[in-house]
């Protein structure tokens, strides 16, 4: 399979659990019934990708271990090529969640085998590919050496840059397109929220988008900042919901839409995949936007 969109970045076992309230410190709450999952950045990134119909092939690393089988499922599921998955002596990535009745979510990841994933195992990924998205849950220097190899070999490159971390300005200013969520965003802006989108460009990237959760997201380009408004939906798991994004933005900018468009239809995977428990298990397939 030749991958038209080529996602570098992490693939976890999602282990949650709802619970009513999130423990503080010191504190034991008693939750429900732990639900195992396929999760991920990178991984849920190719798969929302790849359920929509995109080429797409996942570079990530995962143990030999029952959760990596669970992941390489679900990625084939997809329709992902996995053939680039790299297997490590580390376990695969674990994400503890908690999910509360209104749909939200606090994270805690063991990294395991994700930390393993090398600048080396990028070059043999690239050839043929229009879309290279990376996301920040693997080595910074892998993701600095995908970015800027991608972009001079004419790879269209999109930086999911989360969790949010220092990179270098020669890696922001190789970006077509930097991603990030509102908060992400005022802090790579050095304040407490984003009064002026537009100077992210500053920072170096060609256009940037930046999510603002059940508001949609705004489209920052040289021309100026887009506003795109999210469909109103109830809420049950918000977990992946960016990676549905991340995801459907890269399929879309893969098949020629522009910026504006793409986001406009990321937004709606986006909002659809939070009415559904999991993250993977909850993406969209094609007929699922229809109308």
């Amino acid at each position: 399979m030749t991958a038209d969109v080529l996602v570098v970045g992490s693939a976890n076992a999602d282990l949650v659990v709802p619970v009513d309230r999130r423990p503080g410190g010191g504190e034991t709450v008693l939750g429900g019934d732990t639900v195992i999952s396929a999760g991920g950045k990178g991984a849920n990134t190719a798969a929302a990708a790849g359920r929509l119909g995109a080429k797409v092939a996942l570079l990530a690393a995962m143990g030999d271990d029952a959760y990596a089988a669970m992941l390489l499922g679900s990625q084939r599921e997809a329709g992902v090529d996995v053939g680039l998955v790299r297997t490590s002596d580390r376990p695969t990535g674990i994400a503890y969640i908690t999910v509360t009745p209104d749909g939200e979510n606090s994270i805690l990841v063991s990294t395991g085998a994700n930390a393993t994933l090398r600048p080396a195992d990028v070059d043999a990924a690239l050839p043929g590919v229009k879309v290279l998205v990376a996301s920040m849950e693997i080595p910074l220097d892998t993701v600095e050496y995908a970015v800027q190899t991608a972009a001079a070999a004419g790879v269209r490159v999109l930086l999911n840059l989360s969790p949010v971390a220092e990179v270098q300005s020669s890696t922001l200013a190789a970006l077509d397109v930097l991603l990030v969520n509102e908060h992400e965003a005022a802090w790579l802006l050095g304040s407490a929220s984003v009064d002026d989108p537009a100077k992210l460009l500053d920072l170096g990237p060609r256009s940037a988008v930046v999510t603002l959760g059940a508001r949609g997201a705004l489209v920052v380009t040289a021309d100026g900042v887009t506003e795109v408004a999210s469909p109103k939906v109830h809420a049950v798991d918000t977990t992946g919901a960016g990676d549905a994004f991340t995801g459907a933005l890269a399929a879309s900018l893969a098949e020629g839409a522009d910026l504006a468009d793409a986001t406009r239809k990321a937004v709606k995977v986006a909002a659809f995949s939070v009415t559904r428990h999991g993250a993977q298990s909850s993406y969209d397939w094609p007929e699922d936007l229809r109308g």
